[in-house]
């Protein structure tokens, strides 16, 4: 199974994208992981233009999920899990043969109603609001404690 996380944006604090590409590193010698960063769509000037941003930026994240894929919508209204729970999760997308298991976090504005829809489960990685850099960050190093928890390395302790 691939991991695929999607997101909108650069990374634009080197302190965090350091965080989140060592966190790839570690997970890629366990698991297929791969990122789609999305080109930002913003610009938008005024609130009038979040709607049509949040719409361009759905466009983007849709397209690059296939028919098939398991999608987790990362989402402060989603559902919190302890780190052996999301393990859970991934060991079961892993049982059940699924071929490819996408993470998707919003850029500043969220994400779209379609996005929301199209998830197939909704995660809260934290009820605080964070930035969606530091989002990216804790994706990163939850898929890196799950895959250690699932292959018997004893990092989440």
């Amino acid at each position: 199974m691939r991991i695929i996380v999607v997101w909108t944006g650069k990374t634009k604090d080197r302190r965090l994208s350091s965080l989140v590409e060592e966190y790839l590193d570690r997970s890629r010698r366990m698991a297929r992981v791969e990122v789609v960063e999305l080109r930002d769509r913003g610009g938008a000037s005024s609130p009038k233009g979040e709607p049509i941003v949040l719409e361009r930026e759905a466009d983007a994240v849709l397209a690059s999920i296939e028919e098939g894929d398991f999608v987790v919508l990362c989402d402060e209204t989603g559902t919190e899990l302890r780190s052996t729970e999301f393990a859970g999760i991934i060991s079961e997308r892993q049982t059940r043969s699924t071929r490819r298991m996408v993470f998707v976090i919003g850029g500043y504005l969220g994400v779209s109603a379609r996005i929301r829809n199209r998830a197939d489960q909704v995660l809260a990685l934290s009820r605080m609001t964070l930035t969606h850099e530091m989002a990216r960050v804790l994706l990163a190093e939850q898929v890196y404690r799950a895959l250690t928890i699932l292959n018997g390395v004893p990092y989440q302790k």
